[in-house]
């Protein structure tokens, strides 16, 4: 076992955090048993690089299970937890990542990861598989294929893909049923606004919220601040999505002009410069960025601090930059993941399924790598039955029965004939 921690000894805080979780995701607690039993890592070494809190650490104990030799760091500099690290390191896992890590830190960490040589990869950005190819590519080989957790990382994937750079499969796990409707929705939904509440400590009711993007995610931060009382507004480049805000009963117009009405602005969209220069002079004095997509280029921190004449820690985690205009605009989190650089992430209910549809389809990838190499596919769906037997198991948990066709429905469905 090898590891690179701040503090051995805070193992004890993070096990009581894993086990909160564990109690509250009973899918992941059926697929651990199923594991114990049936071992499908072993022999495997799975290299994992998620936002290392306790939910995530829950998902490489349910793989360690399987019989996975485990490295693991995190996917964000902010989200890292020192003390749920230091608990899968007393668990005998091999961990590199702390909380608040330098830019050389954080590299080396996931370098660290990628250097034991990995069978398996679980993304969630694709910091992992664009560090292999770039910098480690004599490895790939050893890859059978893997996993990729967010809607930036399968961006990321897809342009390799289309590009022919990309050398081993890796299944969309974001683009699962189970996964976008669910968690993009309402675990990004609450989480970002658990996130900006318990750190401005502010009131939402009133206030004018500004979202850029109505995907999923977005849909779900809208929906949530509308019921915490704000007038919503939404920014968006597709047509589609923007008539969609519309009809669910919120307001559309570009950022330039959000953002001079905007209390609050959350950007939701997966790509860069969303908030600029123009936006941020235009921006009413004591107006509060943050972002939810999953890179910290999102709102342009970059040309905040240069047009910026001066900057102060206004609360913790909460920056303020005066303008040339003598207006302050405030960031929570230096412009990374709000929900987990100021929160906790996710609730515990939704990452069980995210989770659950991650380690069945990295037991799918590890057990069928070869076929699906073969089929000349390197960005692989989620198979529907992983994602059907991941909402069969979740409602029933729930105790919830549903209906089923009857043979003859089965053969209606399946005819043209009337």
């Amino acid at each position: 076992m090898s590891h690179e921690i701040r503090n051995p000894d805070l193992w004890e805080s993070g096990a009581r955090k894993i086990a909160w979780v564990k109690r509250n995701m009973p899918l992941l607690n059926g697929i651990e048993k199923e594991f114990a039993a049936e071992k499908p890592f072993a022999g495997l070494r799975v290299a994992l690089s998620v936002h290392l809190e306790a939910k995530t650490a829950y998902l490489c104990k349910v793989l360690a299970a399987g019989g996975a030799e485990m490295y693991v760091t995190g996917s964000n500099p902010l989200s890292t937890q020192d003390d749920v690290a230091a608990a899968l390191v007393h668990d005998g896992l091999n961990v590199f990542a702390w909380y608040d890590a330098t830019d050389e830190e954080y590299h080396r960490h996931i370098s660290q990861v990628i250097k034991a040589r990995p069978n398996v990869i679980i993304d969630d950005g694709g910091d992992l598989v664009n560090l292999i190819h770039n910098e480690y590519p004599e490895l790939i080989p050893e890859v059978l294929g893997g996993c990729e957790e967010t809607t930036t990382g399968i961006i990321r994937l897809k342009a390799m893909d289309k590009d022919g750079a990309l050398k081993f499969p890796m299944v969309l796990v974001n683009d699962a049923d189970c996964k976008h409707l669910f968690d993009n929705r309402y675990g990004t939904g609450q989480s970002v606004w658990d996130g900006i509440n318990r750190t401005t400590n502010l009131i939402v009711a009133g206030k004018n919220v500004v979202v850029a993007g109505y995907g999923w995610c977005g849909k779900g931060v809208a929906m949530r601040a509308k019921g915490l009382g704000a007038d919503v507004i939404v920014t968006e480049i597709d047509p589609i999505k923007a008539m969609e805000a519309v009809m669910d009963g919120f307001k559309v117009m570009p950022m330039r002009e959000a953002a001079k009405v905007g209390d609050f602005f959350v950007t939701v969209t997966g790509c860069a410069d969303v908030i600029g220069e123009e936006a941020f002079l235009n921006m009413k004095d004591g107006a509060i960025c943050c972002n939810a997509g999953h890179f910290d280029v999102e709102v342009n921190m970059a040309k905040l601090r240069e047009i910026a004449v001066d900057s102060y820690l206004a609360r913790n985690n909460i920056m303020g930059y005066k303008l040339k205009n003598g207006r302050t605009v405030f960031v929570i989190a230096e412009g990374r993941l709000v929900n987990l650089a100021a929160g906790d992430g996710h609730p515990a209910e939704i990452m069980d399924m995210s989770f659950a549809i991650q380690a069945l389809s990295a037991k799918y990838i590890a057990q069928n790598s070869a076929a699906v190499k073969s089929s000349g596919a390197m960005t692989v769906n989620v198979p529907k039955k992983i994602d059907r037997e991941v909402a069969l198991r979740k409602i029933s948990y729930w105790g919830i029965e549903i209906d089923k066709l009857t043979p003859e429905q089965e053969k209606y469905l399946g005819s043209w004939e009337v």
